[in-house]
């Protein structure tokens, strides 16, 4: 895998990361600041998600994604 693909590959696992914890924080908060916290992270979670899965399907398109190292 080249190594602009393994960092698309390893933003789409930081991102899932991000999720998980915004969703754990969010049913833990225990007032308001945590939850505008929390959906912030989500939120960016998210709009990252989106454009990193953009560029990966521009790779695949291109013939440079290989899911084996």
């Amino acid at each position: 895998m080249k190594t602009c693909d393994h960092n698309i590959k390893s933003t789409l696992e930081l991102v899932e990361a991000m999720i998980q914890l915004a969703e754990r924080g969010d049913s833990d908060r225990e007032d308001n600041g945590c939850g505008i916290l929390y959906g912030i992270l989500r939120d960016a979670a998210y709009k990252i998600k989106q454009v990193a899965e953009m560029e990966r399907e521009a790779h695949i398109r291109k013939g440079w994604w290989e899911e084996h190292p």
